[in-house]
């Protein structure tokens, strides 16, 4: 066995134990906010679906591109479609959970005249969400050559990330402010890294 071929598992190890540490910290903390206490079931559900689908949108790029360690280019392909699925499923459960809160505001959000600038934001990541969706689901259907269907699908991701970015930042919550702004300063790091990969690296 070469000194190469023995790091490698060490490498792959340490790649997904960050990656653990970086999926698990924010929840951690986030569970002991003494906002808590004040939050009913339905309010800290939402709350915690809406982490869970930016933290999301950390792995989501990675797999994308293959840049996790120990996964074959297939497996990773299925691993960046079933974590949309996930980041959907999160982003429904996060809207459900406001609606029973507060159905007004809620409603407010979706049809972009609510007051406040991160509820433009949340409605601006959720549309281009769905946006994405159809446009995986109708790919086969719709009459765009795949470089132009991908170009398409990276600026809705990038569309998405920006604005659940701001959407997270400008929200008060359960998140500890550190964690949010390491955690979404990470979500925007990689997948502008991966989206410079991906777009201009590997193509020159």
């Amino acid at each position: 066995m070469t000194e190469r071929s023995a790091s490698q598992p060490n490498k792959t190890a340490l790649v997904w134990g960050a990656l653990a540490l970086l999926m698990l910290a924010p929840l951690l903390i986030a569970s002991q906010s003494p906002y808590l206490a004040y939050r009913n079931l339905a309010y800290i559900l939402a709350g915690f679906a809406g982490i869970i689908a930016l933290l999301l949108l950390f792995v989501q790029p990675l797999l994308a591109a293959g840049h996790l360690p120990g996964l074959r280019p297939r497996t990773s392909r299925l691993w960046h479609r079933a974590t949309g699925s996930l980041i959907l499923i999160a982003v429904a459960v996060h809207i459900g959970g406001l609606y029973l809160t507060s159905p007004p505001d809620t409603l407010d959000t979706l049809l972009l005249v609510a007051p406040t600038p991160f509820s433009v934001y949340g409605a601006i990541a959720c549309y281009g969400l769905v946006i994405t969706a159809l446009l995986v689901t109708l790919r086969q259907r719709l009459p765009l050559r795949y470089l132009h269907w991908s170009i398409l699908h990276n600026t809705l991701a990038l569309l998405i990330v920006i604005s659940t970015v701001m959407h997270a930042l400008l929200i008060e919550g359960t998140m500890g402010p550190l964690s949010k702004w390491l955690t979404c300063g990470a979500v925007l790091l990689v997948t502008s890294w991966v989206l410079w990969d991906i777009r201009v690296r590997r193509p020159r």
